[in-house]
């Protein structure tokens, strides 16, 4: 079931940070902005304090942010104040993207699939189904199961991220990475095994009776 909003507003509000608040965008998400694909109309599906997506943003992408904290938004906006980054944020469930009424041609997952269970997992893709545009694209990171342990969040394997979006969606690549985490987070690591996994909303089909949804011109498609 989803976890409370308190539970994670929770997590801000100790001298500590939580795990995954390393205070600077992940490596990966450098990468991506750096070769141009954190673009357009762009979200940060649990944002955080929004180091990505003030990332994106001072990269030239409309970027908007959202979180189920309080606190972490909050901190979020008086980063983008402090440094002068047109960033937007706001307080919201990334199960329930679809009530903005809006649509994005990118959307960042920094360590969000990882933490539902089977049922919220299918919301939360359906959710983002509903606010990415056709052919947009999603890149996400999440623990893999090559992590050793059981602290910190579930394990993802590959077969599980093809399936949850094998339905309307092109899984185009999904290769080993580290997701960094705060040294005294509990994990006995400042970085785990991950997955980051880019993922495609397939095309509409572009005329009538044409037979369902296609890739873009050239792209390398890919099924469960």
């Amino acid at each position: 079931m989803t976890t409370p909003s308190d539970t994670w507003d929770g997590s801000y509000a100790t001298s500590t940070s939580p795990p995954w608040d390393i205070g600077r965008p992940q490596p990966v998400f450098v990468r991506l902005a750096d070769a141009g694909l954190l673009s357009g109309r762009l979200l940060d599906a649990g944002c955080g304090t929004g180091e990505q997506t003030l990332l994106a943003a001072s990269k030239g992408a409309d970027a908007l942010g959202i979180d189920i904290s309080p606190r972490a938004i909050q901190r979020a906006r008086d980063k983008a104040a402090a440094r002068g980054v047109a960033a937007r944020f706001e307080v919201a469930d990334a199960l329930n993207l679809w009530q903005f009424g809006l649509t994005f041609d990118t959307v960042i997952d920094s360590g969000v699939f990882h933490i539902f269970d089977d049922e919220d997992r299918a919301r939360y893709v359906a959710s983002l189904a509903s606010v990415i545009e056709p052919g947009g694209s999603l890149y996400l990171i999440c623990f893999s199961e090559h992590q050793p342990g059981t602290a910190g969040p579930r394990r993802v394997r590959q077969d599980e991220l093809r399936s949850a979006f094998s339905d309307g969606w092109n899984v185009t690549k999904i290769v080993p990475e580290k997701f960094e985490v705060n040294p005294d987070s509990g994990l006995g690591t400042s970085a785990v095994e991950a997955w980051q996994a880019t993922i495609r909303r397939r095309l509409l089909a572009s005329r009538r009776g044409a037979p369902g949804p296609v890739a873009r011109p050239g792209e390398h498609r890919e099924h469960a």
